[in-house]
């Protein structure tokens, strides 16, 4: 199977969003600049394949949940996936933009930029203007939230269907996704996906965080909301994180608005994941 794309690519656009960050122009300008620039400079052919790529084959369970999620093929033959978020709780901005087949990743934020560049991760200007414990942990942290669960047909994922949830007093039909051989996606090596029994689509993602602890078990619930259609898939413009406890949510401790996302069969410039002259490796 052999694709060939020209400068004029495929984009999946058009999350609306009515945030409120005063700079939100600014933030959406540069998203759309940097894509343009490097779609309209670049042009690539895929590699020849000697049948259908492996990710499209499912568990039928799995497969029907991908379905209500829209055209999920395109994330398959897709190469780069670009998105803009809002930390609603202090407003602060950031772009990403990965490299789905290198996992190469690049965030320009309010005060900071980071990546990885395939080898290295990095910060600019300093390791002291990133506010978090670790680069390396939240550079692809709300990447794979954003596209769950797309991101779970991965080859190194194994997903089946396991008995309902209860969680917050309502029945979940309950799939359960397991990274092989312990390496982890995102943060976790396993996540519990609970599906809306009205509109078939992810509802809650139910996960812990082993990237710091391996024996980590405090489980921890992200809720999916205000879906969006981009161009025949869906994705949701707000994700809420609570903590839990006795299969209920309760304290809220993040929530993220999205927007402007971007999925596209080419790869973007590599220039783009290169570390600036003002920057410095880091964890």
């Amino acid at each position: 199977m052999s694709k060939c794309f020209s400068h004029r690519g495929m984009i999946i656009r058009g999350i609306p969003s009515d945030l409120k960050k005063s700079n939100y122009k600014q933030m959406k300008s540069h998203s759309l600049l940097y894509l343009i620039l490097c779609f309209l400079t670049f042009s690539a052919c895929s590699e020849q394949h000697s049948g259908p790529d492996p990710r499209l084959n499912q568990p039928e369970d799995f497969k029907k949940l991908l379905d209500a999620h829209g055209d999920w093929a395109k994330w398959i033959s897709a190469r780069s996936f670009s998105f803009a978020m809002v930390h609603e709780t202090t407003l602060e901005w950031e772009n990403h933009y990965l490299d789905l087949q290198t996992g190469k990743v690049r965030i320009d934020a309010d005060l900071y930029q980071a990546g990885n560049d395939g080898e290295k991760v990095w910060v600019s200007p300093n390791r002291q203007s990133f506010p978090g414990q670790s680069v390396r942990f939240y550079h692809n942290l709300y990447s794979t939230f954003l596209s769950i669960p797309y991101v779970l047909t991965d080859t190194t994922v194994t997903v089946t269907k396991i008995p309902n949830r209860v969680f917050n007093g309502i029945s979940f039909e309950t799939l359960e996704a397991k990274v092989k051989n312990g390496a982890l996606i995102g943060p976790s090596d396993r996540y519990t996906l609970l599906i809306d029994p009205e509109t078939g689509r992810l509802a809650w993602v139910l996960f812990s965080v082993k990237f710091f602890d391996r024996n980590n078990q405090i489980e921890e619930a992200l809720y999916y909301e205000d879906y969006r259609d981009a161009n025949g898939l869906v994705f949701p413009r707000v994700i809420t994180g609570y903590q839990t406890e006795n299969d209920s949510s309760r304290r809220i401790r993040y929530q993220t608005s999205f927007s402007d996302v971007f999925l596209v069969e080419k790869s973007l410039e590599k220039d783009l994941f290169e570390m600036p002259k003002t920057g410095v490796t880091t964890n």
